[in-house]
């Protein structure tokens, strides 16, 4: 395994700066990706030091913490781009997440990897991200669809060409799997010497894993959303 500097570590961080600059040149204002940039190093920074500390210490407890915490920062994340965000709104997205999220790391933790036990901070803390990361990205572009298309169409069409449009980039992630690119996981598994044939089985399990959650948390939120504004016109 190669292992990075400091020095090789801010060298890696050069694109960033291209980016910012492009993003300045192109938008006249470069604080939103420059400020995105900073956070992005000091909570990797953060997260590294937290789970170097949490990882010696196989809790239920932290684990179960930990995961809380991150479903509700990524169901708040989830809501950023809605124009009216409510504590409502919040919820569903929250209950929709968390549903569904844990639902996927319970198969994935006592079903496929059959952990023993079954609260190792190491397994369950990246696996958690992974799925919530990419639940969250599927969930906020759903959302944000159905807010715009809730205008112009009726709420079932609406919710349908929501829910398309946020499952397009895991379909395509599906496609472009091993012809176009090989996944974060997969890559990171590589280059620590781990033979590429396991790596991949791992990585089916996660791309699985991520596609499945991502579908039923959009489902759920577009069903809690919709059942929601039915209540509300029930009680006008």
């Amino acid at each position: 395994m190669i292992t990075l500097t400091l020095f090789d570590t801010l060298l890696s961080t050069i694109p960033l700066l291209l980016a910012v600059m492009l993003y300045q040149w192109r938008l006249g204002r470069s604080s939103e990706l420059a400020i995105a940039g900073a956070r992005m190093v000091l909570q990797l920074v953060g997260v590294g030091y937290l789970l170097s500390v949490l990882f010696n210490y196989k809790l239920p407890a932290i684990g179960l913490l930990v995961v809380s915490f991150m479903m509700s920062v990524s169901a708040w994340i989830a809501i950023r781009p809605l124009q009216q965000k409510s504590w409502a709104i919040f919820r569903h997205a929250l209950l929709s997440l968390g549903a569904s999220s844990l639902l996927h790391l319970c198969w994935i933790l006592f079903v496929v990897l059959r952990l023993d036990p079954w609260y190792q901070p190491q397994f369950v803390i990246p696996l958690a991200g992974m799925v919530l990361a990419n639940g969250m990205n599927s969930l906020s572009v759903g959302a944000e669809r159905l807010e715009a298309e809730r205008a112009s169409h009726p709420k079932s069409e609406a919710a349908r060409i929501a829910f398309n449009a946020a499952m397009i980039p895991q379909v395509n992630a599906l496609l472009a799997v091993g012809l176009v690119s090989l996944p974060g996981m997969m890559t990171g598994q590589i280059l620590s010497g781990i033979s590429p044939l396991e790596a991949v089985r791992y990585q089916i399990m996660v791309m699985s894993m991520v596609a499945g959650n991502s579908a039923l948390a959009l489902v759920l939120y577009l069903w809690l959303v919709r059942r929601g504004a039915v209540r509300d016109s029930e009680e006008a």
